[in-house]
């Protein structure tokens, strides 16, 4: 399918056909941060978008890693040494790390996407380790490269004790060849399927993989020269005793163009739109693959007129991750550790789990969010956040009202609060006048009709916080809010 998306990466530039508006705004939030309050898009709209872009990537970049846990450097065998129990205080450092992500997910930014997409792309799955440092080890490369060096990336993330188990590398021995790591490396993580390489290649390859087998269960995995293959191998028609280091540095000087043109179109599927333009894949791709660096490659596209043009907006179905903290961050509304281990169970239930990937090829995202299993469980979280805030107990009612007259302006005019609620959260609002109208009979149901006439009924009105409440629990069931 072509794409309707015919701008150019020029920088955005806001005019008469295009300004720099509240839809656009909240667009480039929501690709970049998973969304933003009312109030942080107003003050977006006084600011100028190429600008925003730099101090969104500024921010990211000067984040670094998160802080290692005080358990990230130890192995079993210290537990063991200590006479502790080590599969309990594991699957305690587990929970931790689970809240630790969604504490991510929630305040870093854009290198949280990042975070995720590479993730997702580097894929592991927590079940084959089940080792809480190992987790830690991964998880950390992945922030401390994804806007880096992609020959870097590639090499570091390779080495990981998570990714030597997952994939295999940790059996891949000189006389006992496992074949898994190298077909996915060029499968994968840099060539695509059936993509500038052979089955001959996958051979040499593995051959030159071998060596990184020392570790027991739970130990971090190291090089033991006695099981490295030394032999001389055929990769790329290049002939010699080659190591780990050799295949990457030979696979990113032989295939440059062809890693180039499968990550930024990666890249741009996740961003701008899951149907590509090719011309605009071919100019990234052909400024990617000078030197691999992520960080001015990310930059151009952000700030173009291609990602901020109208075909670019509402063209991307939102994971579980977008659906609960898009919806947090537009209320401003914070969770405790408790409900942030909540919510990474229940997004996992919704079909992304954080480093429970469905296979190696990752979670397919699109359309493959959505089937009847997951639907539900789609909107679940926001209800429960919902139902939460109206507990008279422990939630805050008047954070609906206070919402209500933040995204209206204050106004009591009924069918401009409804509306500006709807195009909060929804991309491109609903998408006709009669879905406008079911939307406000559903936020007038329990007040008289003639109330909204007579001047009985404003934002100050009783009944206001219910009222929103029941608007957003539908909005949370429209097909548009499953876009972004």
């Amino acid at each position: 399918m072509a794409t309707c998306n015919t701008s150019s990466l020029l920088p955005y530039v806001p005019n008469s056909d295009k300004p720099w508006n509240k839809t656009r705004a909240q667009h480039l939030y929501r690709r970049l941060t998973y969304g933003a309050s009312p109030g942080l898009i107003e003050a977006a709209l006084k600011n100028n978008p190429q600008k925003i872009v730099d101090q969104f990537i500024d921010e990211a970049v000067s984040l670094g890693p998160t802080a290692a846990p005080t358990w990230a450097f130890r192995g079993k065998q210290s537990y063991d040494d200590e006479g502790l129990d080590f599969e309990e205080i594991n699957q305690e450092n587990l929970r931790e790390w689970y809240t630790q992500v969604v504490d991510d997910q929630y305040n870093k930014g854009l290198q949280s996407l990042l975070t995720i997409f590479w993730h997702n792309h580097f894929v592991t799955q927590r079940s084959t380790y089940n080792c809480a440092h190992f987790m830690y080890e991964y998880y950390s490369v992945l922030q401390k490269n994804c806007f880096g060096n992609f020959k870097t990336f590639v090499s570091e993330i390779g080495l990981t004790s998570a990714m030597l188990v997952f994939l295999n590398g940790k059996d891949n021995k000189k006389k006992k060849p496992n074949e898994n790591y190298a077909r996915e490396l060029y499968e994968l993580f840099t060539l695509g399927e059936n993509n500038g390489y052979t089955q001959g290649d996958i051979v040499e390859t593995s051959k030159a993989l071998t060596g990184y087998n020392d570790g027991k269960y739970c130990e971090f995995v190291t090089f033991n020269a006695k099981t490295f293959n030394d032999s001389q191998k055929n990769i790329f028609g290049r002939v010699g005793n080659w190591n780990y280091v050799d295949v990457i540095d030979i696979l990113f000087e032989e295939k440059a163009d062809l890693i180039a043109t499968f990550i930024v179109t990666k890249l741009y599927r996740f961003f701008v739109s899951p149907t590509i333009n090719e011309s605009i894949i071919k100019e990234l791709a052909t400024d990617f693959a000078v030197d691999f660096e992520i960080e001015p490659l990310l930059r151009k596209l952000f700030k173009s007129e291609h990602f901020f043009d109208d075909e670019a907006i509402g063209t991307i179905i939102k994971s579980p991750y977008d659906i609960n903290l898009n919806f947090l961050k537009v209320l401003s509304r914070s969770l405790d550790d408790d409900k942030k281990l909540q919510m990474y169970w229940q997004t996992g239930a919704a079909g992304q789990s954080f480093f429970q990937p469905v296979d190696v090829a990752g979670w397919q995202g699109d359309f493959d969010w959505i089937n009847t299993s997951t639907l539900t469980a789609r909107w679940q979280f926001n209800d429960s956040l919902t139902w939460q805030i109206w507990n008279k107990e422990t939630g805050n009612r008047e954070k609906f009202r206070a919402f209500a007259k933040e995204v209206s302006g204050g106004s009591n005019d009924v069918y401009k609060v409804v509306r500006n609620i709807v195009d909060t959260l929804l991309p491109k609002g609903l998408n006709t006048a009669s879905d406008y109208t079911v939307a406000t009979d559903i936020f007038m149901s329990n007040v008289p009709e003639n109330y909204f006439t007579d001047g009985t009924w404003n934002l100050d009105f009783e009944s206001v916080p219910w009222q929103v409440l029941l608007l957003l629990q539908h909005i949370f069931r429209v097909p548009e809010f499953q876009l972004k």
